[in-house]
């Protein structure tokens, strides 16, 4: 259990300490994707959705989410982020949002990059459950950090 940071040697959870790390950059992307009938990707696209402008609010929920990241997740630092961007690619079926986190710390922002991704898909869905209830949340995943002692990494 000791590869596990987060327990504890009696593996009980436990906060990380992470005072003694440098702060560096650190850079963080999440993708997810949320599937739909054409129809409801179509309203969405030409902003026929009775609620508003769909993307534009999954984008500001999006940033907001990240910023609560420490009050959602339980052991997540309360970080300072120096940027949080959603872009969302249109598609005949579905829409995909990714989210790019960015912080000078001394701990990463990959959560914050996949909460703001999830948060961003549940409130597209939200918004567009009128016209499509049976939307598909899923791919949720990071696909790239840099930054810190483990150094950069990407998604094969």
């Amino acid at each position: 259990m000791t590869n596990l940071t987060h327990l504890d040697e009696d593996g009980s959870a436990r906060m990380v300490d992470v005072s003694a790390k440098a702060v560096t950059s650190r850079e963080a992307v999440a993708t997810g994707h949320i599937a739909m009938s054409n129809e409801a990707a179509a309203a969405i696209a030409q902003g026929l959705v009775k609620k508003g402008d769909v993307l534009a609010v999954a984008r500001v929920a999006g940033i907001m989410a990240a910023k609560r990241t420490a009050d959602l997740i339980p052991l997540c630092h309360p970080i300072a982020l120096s940027s949080v961007n959603i872009d969302f690619d249109l598609e005949p079926a579905g829409v995909t949002a990714t989210a790019t986190a960015r912080t000078a710390g001394q701990t990463g922002v990959e959560m914050e990059a996949l909460t703001a991704t999830s948060v961003a898909l549940l409130t597209i869905y939200d918004m567009a459950k009128a016209l499509d209830k049976g939307m598909i949340i899923g791919d949720v995943r990071l696909l790239a950090k840099s930054g810190g002692k483990s150094g950069d990494w990407r998604a094969a």
